[in-house]
């Protein structure tokens, strides 16, 4: 077995779910979900099929933002991976609904900040082991911190 680090990009302003789910099915259940959830989303799917031919199947609305999902999935190239990336929406907006959808096994990282994928790989193919969200902390916030935190918050409409 080898460990590998795959670094993903994709637009900035955007943010990134990574994910694993078990059946093609979820490339359409995703995209419905996302659509469903947010109206003016724009979003980019891809997913690793993990049998038969064994293809990326992608799904979205903004071709851009596809064609990243596509490159963050063929970089990974674990099985049952799923790469959206969405625009004009948060994770938080749809996030409750992918881990609920039937496919979906686990949730790795929603994240805007940079990520790595760590990768294991063996004569079968690859696996995700882990990701690295962002960067480590730097210390603790202060009353001036939690001030900023909380409104940074309600300008999103997250708090009132």
């Amino acid at each position: 077995m080898e460990l590998k680090v795959v670094d993903l990009k994709w637009e900035e302003g955007c943010n990134i779910i990574v994910g694993q789910s078990h059946f093609i099915k979820t490339v359409e259940d995703i995209s419905e979900i996302v659509i469903t959830s947010v109206p003016g989303v724009e979003f980019g799917l891809a997913f690793c099929e993990a049998s038969g031919v064994s293809l990326v199947r992608t799904e979205g609305n903004n071709e851009k933002l596809v064609e990243q999902a596509t490159k963050c999935a063929l970089d990974v190239g674990a099985g049952h991976s799923f790469f959206l990336i969405l625009k004009n929406a948060f994770p938080i907006n749809v996030l409750n609904q992918i881990k609920a959808c039937q496919e979906v096994a686990r949730i790795y990282c929603a994240t805007a900040n940079p990520l790595q994928i760590v990768v294991a790989e063996t004569g079968q193919g690859r696996g995700i082991v882990g990701v690295i969200d962002g960067n480590s902390p730097k210390g603790v916030e202060t009353e001036k911190d939690k001030v900023e935190r909380k409104e940074l918050l309600r300008k999103f409409g997250y708090k009132f």
